[in-house]
């Protein structure tokens, strides 16, 4: 991990983010002392420009991604973050397939090392889980929470989605595993993921 002079949460990011979630990761992370670095798939360019949804008519947010994620290394972060909306559909996408071949998606492959990487607090808010259920591995048996549109999918690659009344769990946190169901629950899902990520590196009494 970073040295905490220089603490990061990493965020994956794709065309059509949800930009409330954008907006208040930009705010509440660096007042924290957190940078927050978004990573995508390049396909070969330094750089690509990505929008918001256009949740009022137009696209009123961009953001420019230079950091390739099949380049990121997992463990110089404290935190990743798969952002919601259909950004995360469209990290699934693969060039080629083959028949009984796993996904092969740069995001995918990345969040398959992040899942791998002990201590490492991972965030998922949404739709965002719709990156996890390209790979059952990921999310199977992991109590989890999110937004009602992809039920389907995430109980369909195994997750045990987390229900209260008549929806799903606002917030749910497995481990390392951290889920949010909606960006109305944002500042929360935050505050959570930053103190899992604080709580773990906190000394052990006995200095352990």
């Amino acid at each position: 991990m970073p040295s905490q002079s220089r603490k990061r949460i990493g965020v994956l990011i794709e065309e059509h983010f949800d930009q409330t979630e954008f907006r208040r990761f930009n705010e509440y992370f660096p007042q924290r002392g957190y940078e927050v670095e978004y990573m995508s798939a390049l396909w070969g360019n330094a750089s690509l420009r990505f929008g918001a949804n256009p949740d009022n008519g137009q696209v009123e947010d961009h953001v420019v991604v230079s950091k390739e994620v099949a380049h990121a290394d997992p463990k110089d972060y404290q935190g990743i973050i798969a952002i919601g909306a259909y950004a995360m559909d469209r990290l699934r996408y693969q060039v080629t397939v083959k028949k009984g071949q796993k996904n092969q998606a740069p995001a995918v492959e990345f969040l398959r090392k992040v899942m791998r990487t002990p201590g490492l607090k991972v965030g998922a808010i949404c739709h965002s889980l719709w990156l996890f259920c390209a790979d059952t591995e990921l999310i199977r048996g992991r109590r989890v929470t999110c937004a009602h549109n992809i039920l389907c999918d995430v109980e369909n690659a195994g997750g045990e989605v987390v229900y209260e009344g008549d929806g799903t769990a606002e917030l749910v946190v497995d481990g390392d595993l951290i889920t949010g169901k909606h960006p109305a629950v944002v500042d929360r899902f935050m505050e959570l993921f930053i103190r899992e990520i604080e709580r773990a590196s906190a000394p052990q009494p006995g200095g352990r």
